[in-house]
């Protein structure tokens, strides 16, 4: 089975190279697309601190898909593990997820801070981020997918 999917719109400014760390300052604005969407497409988003926005990783190539496991990073000191394990870019579908902070909302256009996706990126979707949809119960991670968010906001 096979998906089509428009982007609501594209990300400009901020970054313009993929780089593994430091996007938490990062600053870009999310344009949504004049042809799909009015100025009442946002309306209400300015009432929450965070959005979670869903792109696509455009810029990877077959080749560089990952099907299987890897070392995160290609850093033999951490365990070789599926991509399923791991929020790598070279995924399957291409699919990013992040939850940034909203600077502003004007019109068609949505700032955030802390988006890991580059200048052009197209966006899939963008939601607001509510309590109630925050992971119920305990917490877990190994300790060496804390070492990799050590620099990466």
């Amino acid at each position: 089975m096979a998906f089509t999917m428009t982007p609501v719109g594209r990300v400009e400014g901020g970054r313009d190279v993929p780089e593994d760390d430091d996007w938490g300052a990062s600053r870009a604005r999310i344009a949504l697309d004049p042809e799909q969407f009015d100025g009442e497409a946002l309306m209400g988003l300015e009432a929450f601190s965070h959005a979670e926005v869903i792109y696509v990783f455009d810029r990877v190539t077959d080749a560089q898909i990952v099907t299987g496991a890897r070392h995160p990073r290609g850093n033999t000191d951490w365990p070789r593990i599926g991509i399923f394990a791991q929020r790598g870019k070279n995924r399957p579908n291409r699919i990013g997820v992040t939850v940034c902070r909203i600077v502003a909302v004007d019109g068609l256009n949505l700032e955030v801070e802390g988006l890991d996706a580059i200048d052009g990126t197209p966006v899939l979707d963008i939601k607001p981020v509510m309590a109630g949809f925050a992971p119920r119960g305990e917490h877990r991670e190994p300790d060496w997918s804390r070492q990799i968010m050590e620099r990466y906001w």
